[in-house]
């Protein structure tokens, strides 16, 4: 399993904000099971201000780019709430030609970082 995380911003209007995460509330039962066919083990997104931040757990063999087209293409109703979504949505400055969703690196690993020290002290 790998975990992948993503940034991507809600337009910022209180009222879409709301609208985002009510929808969210209530995800089509069909996009659910069309993310756990697309290699999706687990889905977070998690909101600030008008900031979306996602994270995936995956499959090993997940490639963002290559699973989600596929995902968008065999999963029905997927394209329809992906155009819904993009309504309240809007890029990041940092995302690249042909995403949407802005891949995030990671920085810090504080289970790495125990091991290269010694060891986990919760243990």
């Amino acid at each position: 399993m790998k975990e992948l995380a993503f940034a991507l911003d809600l337009k910022d209007d209180p009222a879409i904000i709301a609208e985002y995460v009510d929808w969210h509330a209530r995800v089509w039962p069909e996009i659910m099971r069309g993310m756990a066919a697309a290699k999706v083990l687990s889905q977070n997104i998690y909101l600030i201000g008008n900031r979306l931040f996602m994270v995936l757990h995956v499959q090993d063999d997940f490639d963002y780019r290559v699973d989600f087209a596929n995902y968008l293409e065999t999963t029905p109703r997927a394209k329809e709430w992906d155009t819904l979504m993009h309504d309240f949505q809007q890029l990041v400055p940092w995302v690249q030609p042909g995403d949407w969703w802005a891949p995030m690196e990671r920085v810090y690993d504080l289970n790495a970082g125990l091991a290269a020290v010694g060891g986990d002290p919760r243990k």
